[in-house]
């Protein structure tokens, strides 16, 4: 725990603090030169390379436990401790790390331990700002999976806290460490595609008929739901609203606020632009007969200065495009440039002409592994890794502007350095979110 910070202090900071306010975004991202030296990360606990960094986990889900076998194919890593709010879900974890770990319900309790360097959060998305934050205020570096928040107030208090308690922050989006998607940016940067204006962006996920209506229940005997629901509004247990979660508003945001942070992380690099200036959307539920309360069926486009990022998604789709069940094109007046995990192809056309495939790169390496290996590096050099939390923070924003926008029903303006909506009081109100008591947000 952070020196000079009592239990008492630390479990106040966690649950009962004063919520913090609408916050501008005034660091700048990386190269912050005279800024940086004040603000890099504290020293490591450990006096050389070849020590090993121990690792909590938050969030042992499917995707935490996958997180675990990656770390634990470095053989520099340990980990000591996880924890999770169902029980089933913590011993599972218990056994993935072979009998090593010590598992907690209460993250709060993890975070107390003195040993562990850092915190990978894998919990679901209205679950990732908290644990970041006190893992922070408890100095401790920090993992987080993507989205970074469930809104952008919270990005930026996990980017705040980073910064405050000088600690190493990563987000989970694996496709930057991934060979191909490193060249396909290089590529854009040079100029290759000529000048891009467009990129388009989707996502396709059949879910027909949908999730049902499932009626409300008693939650299982291994899950704690009122501790589940933490900031969230107190509901009764849903069997959608915990297994689905990315479908309520409460505790999600759909694909274009989970999944599509890959692509948005990716347009970001390589238009080397991540400050969108609008946001407008429409859709609805068209395809599913269900009690999800996102849409199942969006289409919206993000504006940048200079170019604009269209997004689409369906969960009631049979048609692939482009044969990619997710990926983004680059559309510029020299060529095109498709890319997803699967790898890239440079197309070049003409009027009354067929396409004409330039290039292929095959990927299929996600990157995973490699980002798992750049944080250890991090970890222990104390430099920042190649995702650093506040590209994870603007990689994030997009997708909570393509909500606020479908939620208010029109086109918004995006003040990018003030992180605030102009000239509208509703949608700027769901920038933030209302926090159940005792669960406050606090730097």
């Amino acid at each position: 725990m952070k020196e000079g910070l009592t239990r008492r202090e630390f479990l106040e900071k966690s649950g009962q603090g004063v919520a913090v306010g609408m916050v501008a975004a005034t660091l700048e991202r990386l190269g912050r030169s005279a800024a940086q030296a004040a603000e890099a990360p504290a020293p490591a606990r450990r006096s050389s390379a070849s020590e090993k960094v121990i690792l909590g986990f938050v969030g042992t889900g499917g995707r935490g436990r996958y997180l675990m076998t990656m770390f634990m194919t470095h053989p520099d890593v340990e980990i000591a401790a996880v924890s999770d709010m169902n029980k089933r879900h913590c011993e599972a974890a218990i056994a993935v790390s072979g009998g090593k770990a010590k598992g907690y319900a209460d993250f709060r309790e993890l975070l107390e331990r003195s040993d562990i360097d850092a915190v990978v959060v894998a919990t679901n998305g209205h679950w990732h700002a908290l644990p970041a934050i006190n893992a922070c205020q408890a100095g401790k570096d920090i993992y987080v999976e993507k989205p970074l928040s469930l809104t952008i107030q919270e990005g930026r208090a996990v980017v705040q806290a980073a910064r405050k308690y000088k600690r190493i922050g990563c987000i989970g989006t694996q496709q930057r460490s991934s060979p191909h998607y490193q060249d396909a940016v290089k590529i854009i940067h040079s100029g290759r595609l000529g000048k891009i204006g467009f990129v388009e962006v989707w996502d396709v996920d059949q879910q027909l008929p949908g999730f049902g209506h499932p009626a409300d229940s008693n939650p299982p005997p291994e899950l704690d739901w009122d501790f589940w629901l933490g900031p969230s509004p107190k509901v009764p247990y849903n069997q959608n609203r915990y297994i689905y979660h990315y479908w309520f508003w409460h505790y999600g945001g759909g694909w274009q606020s989970d999944w599509a942070v890959h692509h948005h992380d990716i347009v970001h690099w390589a238009m080397k632009c991540d400050k969108p200036v609008g946001a407008t959307a429409m859709g609805g539920k068209l395809m599913t007969d269900d009690n999800r309360e996102l849409p199942d069926t969006l289409s919206g486009i993000v504006e940048y200065p200079g170019f604009i990022m269209s997004y689409r998604f369906t969960g009631a789709n049979s048609y692939i495009y482009e044969n990619r069940w997710n990926a983004k094109i680059f559309h510029g007046t020299n060529g095109s440039m498709i890319l997803n995990r699967g790898g890239y192809a440079i197309i070049t056309e003409t009027i009354g002409e067929k396409k004409m495939l330039d290039e292929v790169r095959i990927g299929g390496i996600e990157g995973d592994g490699l980002h798992q290996r750049a944080f250890v590096e991090a970890v222990k050099s104390r430099k920042e890794p190649p995702n650093e939390i506040e590209n994870g923070h603007y990689s994030s924003v997009p997708g909570h502007l393509l909500n606020i926008a479908y939620r208010v029903g029109r086109r918004i303006k995006w003040d990018a350095e003030k992180e605030v909506v102009l000239d509208d009081a509703e949608a700027n109100k769901l920038v933030g979110r209302e926090y159940r008591a005792p669960w406050k947000l606090e730097v």
